[in-house]
């Protein structure tokens, strides 16, 4: 009995954001849409684009049953338009994204997660599908992906640095990373290479709180990982913010040349600015706007 109780303890404080979560981001989609006259798209067209294996959330009267008759796996024909209007993301939930450096701006996580739903509130009621990158919810529309996706937006890694997800990534569809990339680039580098070789485009939103930014620290300062895996303590602090901040510029524009050369986009968001300028960035993005 007791193993029920601390199960439902535990469901219930994972339930517990959601609420607000998704009416906070209901309320920026609506501020975003009030403003804008919608996304331009393409007609939905029928032609054939290809076949893949049936998953979850998929009816039975899409089933290409005489494709599926060849072997034991049930397919599923996707046409043009399907792949257009399918969306994938991922947001960083490592230890790193945990961090704010006042109560006045939220905690990078919390602005990552709220511009996702936001604009997977947005992509929904402009008729597309949204999933999640890796093991999350597969691409779906309407009220109930939403409540999902929230509900995956809740999970945190344990890692001190992100991974980018690239399972699940849909041929020729669209995706949205948002993280602070302050990892290892790397993996980055790796995820958008086979985005490009797959024909997908999308858009990197570097989260980063104003104190990364502008490193005011003097003195004797420790600095250490959310996840405390690393430290480092200096008696200068200042000393060390030329060097820091020649090292950030260098950041951001690795990752600014590495979206622009696999035809993505990059932009970078500091916490204690607009949710709202950013979540319309990010939508102009994914219209093809010309967001800069």
């Amino acid at each position: 009995m007791s193993d029920a109780r601390t199960l439902r303890a535990r469901a219930e404080d994972q339930a517990a954001p959601l609420p607000p979560l998704l009416a906070k981001a209901e309320q920026l989609a609506g501020a975003v849409l009030m403003g804008e006259h919608g996304r331009r798209r393409a007609g939905l067209g029928a032609d054939f684009w290809q076949y893949r294996p049936m998953q979850q959330g998929d009816s039975l009267r899409n089933v290409d049953w005489r494709r599926s008759a060849r072997g034991d796996t049930q397919f599923v024909r996707e046409h043009e338009w399907q792949i257009a209007q399918t969306v994938m993301l991922w947001v960083d939930g490592s230890a790193s994204m945990r961090f704010g450096s006042s109560d006045a701006v939220p905690q990078k996580l919390d602005r990552a997660r709220l511009l996702a739903l936001a604009v997977s509130i947005l992509l929904d009621r402009g008729g597309e599908r949204v999933g999640l990158l890796g093991d999350g919810p597969p691409p779906r529309k309407g009220r109930a992906q939403l409540m999902r996706l929230a509900q995956a937006f809740t999970r945190e890694d344990e890692a001190d640095y992100g991974l980018p997800e690239i399972g699940g990534m849909i041929a020729h569809g669209r995706a949205i990373m948002l993280s602070d990339f302050m990892g290892d680039l790397e993996p980055v580098q790796s995820a958008l290479t086979t985005a490009a070789d797959k024909g997908v485009h999308g858009v990197l939103v570097q989260v980063l709180d104003p104190s990364e930014e502008a490193f005011p620290f003097q003195g004797r300062t420790r600095f250490q990982s959310i996840g405390g895996s690393v430290s480092h303590e200096t008696l200068k602090a200042d000393a060390l913010r030329p060097r820091y901040l020649e090292r950030l510029a260098a950041r951001k524009a690795a990752l600014n040349d590495l979206a622009r050369v696999t035809g993505w986009q990059y932009h970078c968001h500091h916490t204690d600015d607009s949710a709202q300028s950013a979540l319309l960035w990010l939508w102009r993005a994914l219209d093809g706007g010309g967001a800069v």
